[in-house]
């Protein structure tokens, strides 16, 4: 496939995500609904377009992906307590934002577990990253990347979790980057949702 089809397949793809993304936030009553249709549209798209690597063992990826996953939690953890100190709306927000969007069910968490997590990582690390190397650096295509993940969720409206994303998509772009593992950066993600909304949530 030629650079002008890519990117038109590129654009194509962005266009449907936020789209779909403006309708499911507007949604509140289907969001789980809509979210993970739209992902799994997402993983079609990557798993046919898409580039994944896994160039390190199980137990390596299992280590960095528990140990980068944590440390995520613990940015995250600080970053809301520093906000909730200099901005009092800010917990209002937060609280708003969790009742209308969060997980409060099991078939949610097994929907975030089991098909957005790896969705996400799938289309934005695995197809938009990779296929942004055919015009830019590897470094930059991280960064393009976390700005458009970022994007992703500030058609919610919800700027710290804007900013949340935006440092998420920098870690694990970079991380896969370097350990060149699709599987390492799943598990990272999926550690820090665990650690986010089941083990030490925010609320």
């Amino acid at each position: 496939m030629d650079k002008s089809k890519q990117l038109i397949g590129l654009l194509l793809s962005l266009i449907f995500i936020y789209v779909m993304l403006y309708i499911t936030f507007e949604e509140i009553k289907i969001f789980w609904y809509l979210y993970t249709f739209t992902l799994l549209v997402g993983i079609a798209i990557a798993i046919i377009y898409g580039k994944f690597r896994d160039e390190i063992s199980t137990w390596q990826y299992l280590l960095f992906g528990i140990g980068y996953g944590t440390i995520l939690y613990g940015i995250v953890r600080f970053g809301h307590f520093l906000l909730i100190k200099v901005d009092a709306g800010a917990e209002n927000a937060i609280t708003k934002f969790l009742k209308n969007y969060g997980p409060d069910n099991i078939w949610h968490y097994i929907l975030l577990i089991f098909i957005i997590v790896i969705g996400e990582e799938l289309f934005w690390r695995g197809f938009i990253q990779q296929h942004l190397k055919n015009w830019v650096s590897s470094n930059n295509a991280v960064i393009i990347t976390s700005i458009l993940f970022s994007l992703s969720v500030a058609i919610s409206g919800f700027w710290p979790g804007v900013v949340a994303a935006f440092i998420a998509g920098l870690l694990w772009g970079f991380l896969y980057e370097w350990k060149k593992s699709m599987p390492l950066i799943i598990v990272s993600h999926e550690i820090f949702i665990l650690l986010l909304f089941m083990v030490l949530p925010l609320h």
